[in-house]
């Protein structure tokens, strides 16, 4: 794992990605994608890493696209620009689909790209000085990719509100509309992500964590009698599982299961 802006490392069951270019607030890049994909691809196959905590050094979380990567793309062709647009595509689908918890770290502010790298986590959990924001439409881009999740995530109003705005918010105010799931200090953000961590990995069964997710993943795309169908499906698939079959005998014989 010989990466230039990307760290990786597991400890207790917790895989840790890193975004480590603090130098340019960890602004994204090609080679910083394909090297975040990467990370993810080996955080999914570590069969040590049950739950997935991409965090970052410095004092911002992730301030975007780099500036001299945008000069690059302004002599781009059609073709060219599609082909990057989707490497970026591909790892907010990737994060999205993990079979694996993906939780965010958000110590400093998470802007336009950066932004949208939190909003595809599964939860996020941001320290009070953080801001948030999708900058694009204020340099003559788009907030395109993603504005797919992001519209499950808090609705359409608020997504026109900041998609089409580009104002930067509070953590507070993002608690509030559901962008994030929790604000902490900055003293004890990494304490407050760890121990959500620890309560996924201690509490909750692997399959049942990859299954919940893409039920919750699933389900938000189908009507309601789709949606119910394919939950009875994913609910069968459930029970088909070792971890099930093991969790009911547990339940049943009052035993204490150590996932």
């Amino acid at each position: 794992m010989n990466w230039n802006f990307v760290n990786y490392y597991c400890e207790e069951r917790v895989g840790f990605i890193t975004l480590n270019r603090p130098e340019k607030r960890n602004a994204l890049n090609a080679q910083f994608v394909s090297e975040l994909k990467e990370a993810f691809n080996h955080a999914e196959k570590d069969t040590d890493c049950k739950v997935v905590i991409l965090n970052a050094k410095g004092d911002a979380f992730c301030a975007g696209a780099d500036l001299c990567y945008l000069k690059e793309l302004q002599s781009n062709s059609y073709d060219e620009n599609l082909a990057d647009s989707t490497h970026l595509m591909e790892l907010f689908q990737q994060i999205y689909t993990l079979p694996k918890v993906v939780i965010a770290q958000v110590q400093g502010h998470a802007i336009a790209g950066g932004c949208g790298l939190a909003s595809v986590c599964d939860l996020a959990i941001a320290s009070k000085e953080s801001k948030f924001g999708y900058s694009e439409v204020k340099i003559g881009f788009v907030p395109a990719i993603v504005s797919v999740f992001l519209i499950k995530q808090i609705g359409v109003a608020k997504s026109k509100e900041l998609l089409l705005t580009g104002k930067i918010i509070s953590a507070d105010e993002a608690k509030s509309i559901g962008l994030i799931n929790q604000v902490s200090i900055k003293e004890k953000l990494e304490n407050s992500v760890m121990y959500t961590a620890q309560s996924l990995v201690k509490t909750a069964s692997a399959d049942s964590l990859k299954l919940t997710k893409q039920l919750i993943n699933g389900v938000s795309d189908k009507s309601i009698s789709e949606g119910f169908e394919w939950a009875a499906e994913m609910n069968a698939k459930a029970r088909e599982t070792n971890d099930c079959k093991k969790g009911i005998a547990a339940f049943l014989n009052k035993e204490k299961l150590n996932w």
